[in-house]
């Protein structure tokens, strides 16, 4: 079993993605938990390009890291200066990484046009920045830029430049598809050509630009490749970076290598999230491997075979990533679907309750309701036609009254509930900065006192659709409201021509679904 070994550029490359900007304590904490998912080598940034980077590599000092070795990164030196003299070198140097990248031009284009220099000078650049880092007690790695564009145009320079890192001492030159637009069979190709003309250890730094990024990492892995490098989900400048996530699941349960530490695998769901969260991004729900939808099954055939053997619809066990089997409910769904999602009930002998559930299914799809999002709701729906749902209060009114100044102000919204717990009747009133805070605000009011749990629940997301869009303004609206509580995430859903209302149901959902649940799982 080969071990390759895990380069993650999120902190840089992935940095530099549209709408990406990590905050110093967002970069020590991703290191931390790149060191925990066993993530071999991290870059922590250029530390001559902004103050931030230049303090994470002081802080992360202060990280007590496990497996993980941090690298600095920046580039050769420039043209007609000396090692010692060369700024980038000195920062480089001065950030004490155990592991320096520098990149350099591989691409005559580049050179001549870029650096406006000579090929002479940029191969003496490269060795000269190489040999430098490596005197000074560092391990190097040298990132071949531009490598197959350069290699396919001037494949003898381009080598060139490869065997003056390698030369010099560099510990593994990285080729690099810059700008992400060779395909798996040039990858291979190049690398096979490449494994044989050098000794050294060799890289794959892959862009995703013709959303390839994966797939080359992957030929170049299987043409000689020893280190790869990537993105947590796939983060990156124009189309992102080959995204870690997938490759490092690829080499581990596809391809048998060693990859990361013992165990960590499982890890890779929890890590992709964190990071999405800590970028302040939506979660890719396709995305292979970790997204919410990888293991979705949706269609009556699909779920009735997956219950019977798990392997007949998924290729790998969702457990070994880290991710989990959901059974979606939808029309599409027959009763296997129903069976799989009731199995708490008991409710697999009765048939003809299973044929109710999901004729209420899919009249309510057909009314513009959709269940995927909501499970929450179908779980109710479930306990009413079973006869075993016993309201925890009763709706008697609702109003909401949307004020606005004359003056040009924010608009004051109050709204005002009116419920029975049990025989009292409350009548509760709020405000909010718009109906639906009002309207949760008020329901707290009113049901605090008698369900003090429901201070745990606080909204996660709220999401409204157009279900009729050719009625236009008179359209049904969709309202899905994800809440969360200190053990689990639920969503509801409402739909109705008017969007309080369609909002109402939801909420009233929500707050009866916590109710339910927090008497199936008491508090300790």
């Amino acid at each position: 079993m080969t071990r390759i070994h895990i380069y993650d550029t999120t902190l840089r490359d992935g940095s530099q993605g549209e709408g990406v900007n990590f905050s110093l304590q967002d970069k020590l904490n991703i290191t931390q938990r790149l060191d925990e998912l066993g993530i071999d080598f991290i870059e922590g940034g250029y530390p001559l390009s902004n103050p931030k980077d230049f303090e994470y590599f002081q802080q992360v000092r202060n990280l007590t890291l496990r497996h993980t070795k941090v690298a600095a990164f920046g580039m050769t030196r420039r043209k007609g200066v000396s090692p010692a003299e060369d700024v980038c070198l000195k920062a480089l140097l001065d950030a004490q990484t155990p592991v320096v990248t520098i990149v350099g031009k591989t691409w005559d284009f580049h050179v001549l046009e870029v650096l406006n220099t000579t090929l002479e000078e940029n191969l003496r650049m490269i060795a000269d920045s190489v040999a430098y880092c490596k005197a000074a007690g560092r391990e190097v790695f040298y990132d071949a830029e531009h490598f197959f564009d350069g290699y396919r145009h001037n494949p003898e320079y381009s080598l060139r430049t490869l065997r003056a890192a390698q030369d010099a001492g560099a510990a593994v030159v990285i080729l690099c598809d810059t700008n992400g637009g060779n395909l798996p069979e040039e990858i291979a190709a190049a690398v096979a050509a490449v494994r044989k003309a050098l000794r050294v250890e060799l890289g794959i730094h892959c862009h995703n630009d013709c959303d390839v990024g994966v797939a080359n990492s992957l030929a170049a892995v299987a043409h000689g490749a020893s280190q790869v490098q990537g993105t947590i989900n796939g983060i990156g400048e124009r189309c992102g970076n080959a995204d870690l996530v997938s490759i490092i699941a690829n080499l581990g349960l596809k391809r048998g290598h060693e990859v990361l530490t013992a165990g960590s695998l499982a890890k890779l769901t929890e890590v992709s999230r964190y990071v999405y969260e800590t970028a302040n991004m939506n979660f890719r729900s396709g995305q292979p491997f970790v997204g919410a939808s990888a293991f979705a099954h949706k269609g009556g055939m699909h779920t009735h075979a997956v219950a019977r053997n798990a392997s007949s619809y998924e290729h790998i066990d969702p457990g070994l990533v880290g991710n989990e089997r959901r059974i979606l409910v939808s029309e599409l769904s027959g009763q296997s679907t129903i069976l799989a999602k009731t199995t708490k009930y008991a409710l697999r002998d009765d048939r003809v309750l299973m044929q109710r559930i999901l004729g209420l299914v899919q009249d309510l799809e057909n009314a513009g309701y959709e269940f995927e999002a909501a499970e929450a709701s179908f779980d109710l729906l479930v306990k009413k036609a079973a006869g075993l749902y016993k309201p925890w209060f009763e709706r008697l009114g609702y109003r909401v009254n949307i004020e606005t100044g004359r003056d040009g102000s924010s608009p004051l919204t109050e709204a005002t509930v009116k419920l029975r717990v049990s025989d009292r009747e409350r009548h509760e009133v709020s405000e909010g900065d718009g109906p639906v805070n009002a309207l949760d605000g008020a329901l707290r009011k009113a049901l605090l006192p008698f369900y003090p749990r429901l201070a745990e629940m606080h909204l996660a997301d709220y999401k409204v659709r157009v279900v009729n869009a050719r009625a236009e303004t008179a359209a049904r609206v969709r309202v899905v409201i994800e809440w969360r509580d200190r053990d689990a995430v639920w969503g509801t859903v409402g739909v109705s021509e008017n969007v309080i209302e369609a909002s109402w149901l939801a909420l009233v959902d929500s707050f009866e679904y916590k109710l339910f649940k927090d008497q199936e799982t008491p508090a300790n």
